[in-house]
């Protein structure tokens, strides 16, 4: 309706004395709002004509890495709240001199013994749990548009799981006072010599093998780590940058085929990136880490979840989901090292 017609209209309306409310066809000059209420718990949009919607579900970007990283403890249970370990020492005197061999003459009436003392270990194993529900309209009204909001929460707990678990794995938790594989109190730490950003490939090689042997010397030369966790920044300045002008290798492998561990072990370092090795050292600084990834050195302790039957209550319907997650357990302390201000 044009504003002249809608003038005449009115004119004509108010000499009648009828006044009349006004109005146009047009919905605002062929504009079309989207501020109406849009219902996000069931996934019912307003859609315009020509809208193509995309009926794929997209979940957020998130990445975990534990299950890369380390080994589980597979043995606790729902009803354990403790997860507990031991370590062995031994004791044994020498014959003629006591740090010496175990000598003995043939008229000998008293033999030294071997003494043990264990220790254990303890750490709690701490119950986690999320419940999910919805309601029958909301289960109906999802159903009817194609867009099942039971499966979509329940992935969004699974996803909340990991996440969890990947933060207990790496850095512990502050609340119920654990640690986890970057930041230990019982894993030896030190410096680079120099920030990668300014380092040669040679010196980048000397930090690391720096902390390679420090950890093989802490463990009496039983062990020597075979896999080093780095700063992505630095992953990918290792993978970027070559070794010499003539680009024949980058510094990454250049790592891998030189480092000592493959010396020691016979085969190549296995170097990843982990988001959880940033400012993860002293002074904020980035942190690398070295050791070694076997369920006799170190290892985590998890219960895999488990469900309650649905319950229904009035129109909802819920389930809870629950497990216990403990602490990284070190086994042997002494077969990994820290090296941070790269």
């Amino acid at each position: 309706m044009s504003k002249l017609l809608l003038a005449t209209t009115m004119s004509q309306a108010l000499a009648m004395g009828n006044p009349i409310r006004a109005r146009t066809r047009d919905n605002g000059m062929g504009m079309r709002t989207f501020d109406a209420r849009t219902i996000d718990s069931t996934g019912a949009f307003l859609l315009d004509e020509l809208e193509r919607l995309d009926q794929t579900m997209h979940d957020p970007l998130v990445s975990v890495t534990w299950g890369r990283d380390i080994d589980l403890r597979s043995d606790v249970s729902i009803a354990d709240e403790t997860s507990s370990f031991t370590n062995s020492t031994f004791a044994a005197a020498g014959g003629p001199s006591p740090s010496g061999k175990a000598w003995v003459g043939k008229n000998t009436d008293a033999i030294a013994s071997i003494a043990l003392d264990i220790g254990k270990t303890a750490q709690p194993l701490t119950l986690w749990a999320t419940q999910i529900g919805w309601t029958i309209p909301e289960l109906e009204s999802a159903k009817a548009v194609g867009r099942p909001v039971d499966s979509q929460k329940h992935s969004g707990l699974l996803l909340k799981h990991q996440m969890d678990v990947d933060e207990q794995v790496y850095i512990g938790d502050d609340i119920i006072g654990v640690e986890g594989l970057l930041n230990s109190s019982k894993v030896g730490a030190t410096n680079v010599n120099k920030n990668w950003k300014l380092a040669t490939p040679q010196e980048i090689l000397d930090d690391v093998n720096l902390i390679l042997n420090n950890a093989w010397l802490a463990s009496g030369f039983a062990v020597c780590p075979d896999k080093l966790l780095l700063p992505p920044n630095q992953f990918s300045l290792l993978t970027s940058r070559v070794v010499s002008e003539a680009g024949n290798i980058s510094i990454l492998e250049f790592l891998k085929a030189n480092s000592l561990a493959n010396s020691v072990n016979g085969r190549e370092l296995d170097i990843q990136p982990s988001k959880w090795c940033v400012k993860r050292g002293v002074g904020q600084t980035d942190r690398m880490m070295t050791y070694t990834q076997s369920e006799n050195r170190v290892r985590f302790p998890m219960v895999p979840l488990q469900r309650t039957p649905i319950e229904y209550r009035d129109l909802r319907q819920l389930t809870t989901y629950f497990g216990r997650l403990g602490a990284v357990e070190w086994v042997y302390p002494e077969t990994a090292y820290y090296a941070d201000g790269l």
